[in-house]
Formats: structure tokens, C-alpha cells, sequence
């Protein structure tokens, strides 16, 4: 079993408050983010949507090692870094032009993109 943490779908959106307007009537709330820096997160139960705007072309599934559904950090959870550690040595493609999140770092907040065979991507990132 791999924890990789709080799960999400992250949509790119081309106006952020019609997405925010439409999803709110689903009955999605407000979880986080901000619109005047293009991105919100709702929230309905436990079920969690990012909407970007203007930030990356294509849906993705994203992951946060550290956090539970609600936002609140786990207190023990895999680092980010041993998870993809532990992709590599499985031999999972990696999107290595991706370098805007990713840090050097041996520990505290990083994340990396994995592809799956159809090339979707997924986002590991962690926050803490």
C-alpha cells in the first residue's frame, strides 16, 4: 500500500468564476485558494476540486503526501521524496520538464508529475 495522501482533481479553467459560479451549485464550498491568484479549491464532503486558471492545459489528479481530506497534516505520512524514490525503482515515467515545483531539497515542501500510459498527468505535492 502506497499513502500518497488527500486526493483532488485539478481542472485548468478559462474563467475562474464561472467554474467557481457552476460548481458552487453542485454544492461545492470554498475550501482554499484565491481568485485574485487564479486558483480555488472546493470542497463537498470529501470530494475536493482545484480550479486553475491559466496555469496548466490538461485535468490532472493530485495527491498530497502530509494531508488528510480535510487539509490538516497527518502525523506520520511517506515524504514526497520516498515516494518518487520508490516510482523510479518501479519504473514510472516522470515528467521532467516539470521543473517548476520540483526542489532540490532533502526535506519540507516538493512535488513531482508522474504520466500515466495515455499521458495523464499526476500531481505529487507536498506542502509541508
Amino acid at each position: 500500500f502506497m499513502d500518497l495522501g488527500a486526493f483532488s482533481i485539478s481542472l485548468p479553467v478559462k474563467d475562474l468564476a464561472a467554474s467557481a459560479a457552476f460548481y458552487r451549485k453542485l454544492g461545492f464550498v470554498d475550501f482554499g485558494g484565491d481568485m485574485a491568484h487564479n486558483y480555488l479549491v472546493l470542497k463537498n464532503g470529501a470530494h475536493i476540486i482545484g480550479l486553475f486558471q491559466g496555469m496548466f492545459d490538461r485535468p490532472m489528479l493530485t495527491f498530497n503526501p502530509g494531508w488528510d481530506q480535510n487539509a490538516q497534516e497527518l502525523e506520520k505520512f511517506t515524504d514526497v521524496r520516498d515516494l518518487k524514490a520508490t516510482l523510479k525503482a518501479a519504473g514510472v515515467t516522470f515528467d521532467e520538464t516539470d521543473t517548476a515545483l520540483n526542489t532540490g531539497s532533502e526535506t519540507g515542501p516538493a512535488s513531482f508529475v508522474v504520466v500515466d500510459p495515455d499521458g495523464n498527468p499526476i500531481l505529487i505535492d507536498q506542502h509541508r
